[in-house]
């Protein structure tokens, strides 16, 4: 698969989704893994604002600038410096965040968002993990009216909330 990035000249420059990757990994503190396939599709269309299938050359900085923004997140949430963020980490993020959970539900996010059976979480699927919950947030508060945590929807307007979420 291959992403076109942005125009130079009037010429597109189109990069392999694993140079994109590759690109990616360069922020991967410990590991210099790329960063996976999922996050690079979700990243990338977060910040595709046209809906053309390609970003341009602010687009890319942008993007740029929101993964480097996340890193020094990451960075600063993994205390043990181990390039991955355990489920007491994660909670300490998501609390600063303004997010109050119960010790479960981080128990659940972690085992979703662990990609490589370690109990941990690494910079992508942080990444991944956290774009996720704050869609997810925005999308219930669009329907908390009255703003007291609680919704009231059928169940069709709730697989129509989660499938129109842009992840």
């Amino acid at each position: 698969m291959c992403y076109k990035l942005f125009k130079d000249n009037n010429k597109w420059l189109t990069i392999h989704t694993q140079l994109v990757m590759s690109i990616c990994g360069i922020f991967s503190q410990y590991s210099w893994e790329p960063f996976n396939h999922e996050t690079v599709r979700m990243m990338i269309g977060m910040f595709d604002r046209d809906q053309s299938g390609t970003i341009n050359f602010e687009e890319f900085k942008a993007l740029w600038k929101y993964i480097t923004d996340w890193l020094g997140c990451f960075r600063s949430f993994d205390t043990d410096r181990s390039g991955s963020i355990d489920k007491n980490e994660l909670k300490s993020a998501l609390t600063t965040f303004g997010y109050r959970l119960s010790d479960r539900f981080y128990s659940l996010l972690v085992q979703k968002f662990d990609s490589d059976g370690t109990s941990t979480i690494k910079f992508d699927d942080f990444i991944q993990c956290c774009v996720m919950l704050q869609s997810l947030t925005a999308a219930f508060k669009h329907h908390d009216t009255d703003m007291d945590g609680w919704i009231n929807i059928s169940y069709e307007q709730f697989l129509t909330l989660v499938f129109s979420l842009k992840m």
